[in-house]
């Protein structure tokens, strides 16, 4: 690809400093500038070499830069575009990395007032339950898959110019319609989020919580690590993807009723179904 000239991180946590870090070590990008509020998180990933400099506004941020990464919070999206509109290169191409691609579409199309040729959406399928630039980490895009939602309005060249940063950073790029993302990500990401937050939530308000997570095994650990995740990030994601995360909620309410009147009747046969199923898509996902 050609290289980035200069690149804008408009919040500087695990992802956009991962992507800011892989994509130096590829000698892909010339420059990058970080944009945030905490001053301490902004210093901390210029020393440790994620940004060369950093603003804390977004306006003064984008100029002259050729690429902008939005991985702020979901409910923020509309509230830097209008920041941003009036302060980007002509030529600027503008990508987000959310979650929930429908809700942050709308907001960025309130802010300008259209869709711009140059945005295209997009979400890494990669992150850990760290937070803040010292968590990222160069490698962390590396085979994993990056999803691109363009729109009718999108260029061909802004298109592709997403495309070659995220593969330059080691990821496997897909594109996918909007609205079917949001569905997919409902089932495979945010409703086992809800799931971790859920169970933590509930042991944590138990009268012997202490002893519960002191004797909790490798799996509960494994299962609720996502629950460490953060947590304004996921009240964004939960907030904007409700339709589609309420019927995955609801679908596996069901699939959990079945569970229990199997336990509660001692059906070995239909427990041993459910589990052999379970064990087989597993593994054949995990191979």
């Amino acid at each position: 690809m050609s290289a980035i000239n200069r690149l804008c991180i408009i919040g500087v946590g695990l992802i956009g400093g991962s992507l800011a870090l892989a994509l130096k070590q590829a000698g892909a990008v010339g420059s990058v500038i970080g944009v945030g509020r905490g001053l301490a998180n902004l210093q901390a990933a210029v020393r440790l070499g994620v940004i060369d400099e950093f603003s804390h506004e977004p306006a003064i941020g984008v100029r002259g830069a050729d690429m902008v990464v939005l991985a702020v919070p979901v409910g923020t999206t509309a509230q830097v575009c209008e920041q941003i509109r009036d302060h980007l290169s002509p030529s600027a191409v503008l990508t987000d990395v959310g979650s929930v691609k429908g809700e942050v579409v709308a907001q960025v199309k309130s802010a300008f007032g259209e869709i711009p040729a140059n945005f295209v959406p997009g979400h890494p399928i990669a992150g850990t339950e760290k937070s803040g630039a010292a968590a990222a980490f160069a490698e962390l895009y590396r085979d994993r898959k990056v999803l691109l939602t363009p729109l009718t309005e999108t260029s061909e060249a802004a298109l592709k110019q997403v495309e070659q940063m995220w593969q330059a950073a080691g990821a496997v790029v897909e594109t996918m319609e909007v609205e079917h993302h949001d569905a997919v990500l409902a089932v495979t990401s945010h409703l086992p989020h809800m799931l971790a937050f859920g169970l933590v939530d509930s042991l944590a308000r138990m009268e012997a919580s202490d002893e519960i997570f002191r004797y909790a095994a490798g799996g509960f650990r494994d299962f609720t690590r996502i629950a460490s995740s953060d947590p304004v990030m996921w009240r964004d994601i939960c907030i904007h993807n409700k339709r589609a995360l309420l019927a995955a909620m609801e679908r596996f309410e069901s699939e959990l009723a079945e569970l229990r009147e199997a336990i509660a009747g001692g059906d070995a046969d239909r427990l041993t179904t459910i589990f052999s199923r379970a064990k087989a898509a597993r593994d054949r996902f995990s191979g």
